[in-house]
């Protein structure tokens, strides 16, 4: 996979993640979901 096609479905993985829980969390909640979502699509 070339670095194009990670640097769009994290940014995309993120816009999304933020659309669906919403602002105020901590730092460390919005990480963990991103984690999650990433390993979940095949990425380390």
């Amino acid at each position: 996979m070339h670095e194009n096609d990670i640097s769009y479905k994290i940014i995309g993985a993120t816009i999304e993640i933020h659309k669906n829980i919403g602002p105020g969390l901590l730092e460390s909640a919005y990480e963990n979901v991103l984690a999650f979502d990433l390993k979940r699509w095949g990425l380390k």
